[in-house]
């Protein structure tokens, strides 16, 4: 069943700085049902943080079985290149991968590696995330929550994943130009189905609790778009297919008219100018209405909303053409 008689199968832990939600995982991973014996548990280190690294260290000195190990990327950063790191140390035939902030069911490992046994014709299956209400939350989510919820329908996350490693060699693992952890699952999804099909295990539960942001998360969160242009580089056809079908164009409709706004006013149409800053403003209401219409009306959370909704488009635009630009495609 793996390539060392020792374990069936490997769990790697991509971790950068965040030692107590890195507690939290391991604690669910040492109550899996699956014998000790079994697993074993590779936490790599993005952050090369000397607390994470005695936390694990910690829990490796405590029992023999299943065994933790500790690693460090050689060179290198982001979560594309601590996954490839661990499971390049793997033992097993089979590579689980989850994150630190997850906490796997404890029958997670037993389900999802017996998925694999069961149809070995899969080169990978994706387990099942559910991300829990946060203890008093409101009626409504807020809008970062609703993004987290976004992990529960997704086709296939470095969450919740088991791969055979054999697949994970022909592809070559991860895509180290992935630098921050956003579309590296999708682009390893995409090209493990180019040697085999990738099913689901949906009795392989993780769960995902919402973690705690500051202010305007869905500012910072801009600067994924960069890397959806490397996405669309390598798999234009599948981006469009199964993660966009279109640009978003009312956020280039509302830079373009804004942009235009003191060019009309210098050049003496001032009316023509108010209008288009009008009708920019009427979009940014628009986006700003559809991320409310299911989330949050906290005044607070309202506001953020106002506020966010009109940067938003402006960010989105700068990544999305800088990444255009970068990896050059023809990506909107």
């Amino acid at each position: 069943m793996s390539t060392h008689a020792e374990v069936d199968v490997s769990v790697v832990v991509p971790t950068y700085r965040r030692p107590a939600l890195l507690e939290r995982c391991l604690q669910a991973l040492l109550a899996q049902t699956l014998a000790p014996r079994c697993y074993e548990i590779l936490v790599v280190d993005d952050g090369h943080d000397e607390a994470t690294r005695e936390l694990v260290q910690s829990y490796a000195a405590r029992a023999l079985h299943p065994r933790i190990r500790y690693q460090r990327p050689s060179a290198g950063r982001g979560p594309a290149v601590a996954r490839n790191c661990g499971w390049r140390a793997a033992c097993a035939a089979v590579v689980a991968f989850t994150d630190d902030d997850t906490q796997p069911d404890a029958q997670w490992l037993q389900q999802g590696l017996a998925t694999l046994l069961l149809h070995r014709d899969w080169v990978a299956a994706a387990g099942r995330v559910r991300v829990p209400r946060a203890p008093g939350a409101g009626d409504r989510p807020t809008d970062h929550e609703l993004m987290t919820r976004g992990l529960e329908t997704a086709e296939f996350v470095t969450a919740n994943a088991f791969v055979w490693r054999e697949a994970l060699q022909k592809v070559d693992g991860f895509d180290e130009r992935f630098l921050r952890a956003w579309r590296e699952d999708s682009d390893l999804h995409f090209r493990l189905l180019q040697v085999g099909a990738v099913g689901r295990a949906p009795q392989a539960l993780v769960w995902h609790p919402v973690r705690p942001e500051r202010w305007g998360v869905s500012l910072r969160q801009q600067r994924n778009v960069f890397f959806d242009a490397l996405l669309h580089r390598k798999h234009p056809r599948a981006y469009r297919e199964r993660v966009r079908p279109v640009p978003p164009w009312d956020y280039y409709v509302i830079v373009a008219l804004t942009l235009a706004a003191p060019g009309l006013a210098l050049a003496g149409w001032p009316r023509l100018a108010a209008l288009g800053l009008g009708v920019a403003a009427a979009l940014v209401l628009r986006v700003a209405w559809r991320r409310l219409r299911v989330t949050s009306h906290e005044p607070g959370h309202v506001l953020e909303m106002l506020a966010t909704s009109a940067a938003i488009p402006f960010l989105s635009v700068y990544w999305r053409l800088r990444g255009a630009w970068h990896f050059r495609t023809p990506f909107l």
